[in-house]
């Protein structure tokens, strides 16, 4: 499975368990998760490579129960396990 699959199919488990995504131009170097108005909020930074958009992605998603008893494809499973 390509990186871009692989960045797709996290980004859908994030807005699954009710995170609001957002890609932003932040210089290739921001994103991540916080916290805005009672909602989580996924930041994308669209100007960063696609390794480091799926590595902000799982760092937010790694340990959340809301993950735990959806089906996961092996390579998503995977990379989130990395980042736990």
């Amino acid at each position: 499975m390509d990186q871009q699959r692989i960045l797709e199919e996290l980004l859908d488990l994030a807005e699954q368990v009710g995170f609001v995504v957002r890609r932003e131009f932040l210089g290739g170097e921001g994103g991540g998760l916080c916290r805005l108005r009672g909602k989580w909020v996924l930041f994308i930074d669209s100007e960063a490579t696609v390794a480091d958009q799926t590595a902000q992605t799982a760092e937010a998603l790694a340990g959340r129960e809301e993950i735990e008893q959806k089906y996961l494809l092996p390579q998503v499973r995977e990379i989130l396990d990395q980042y736990r």
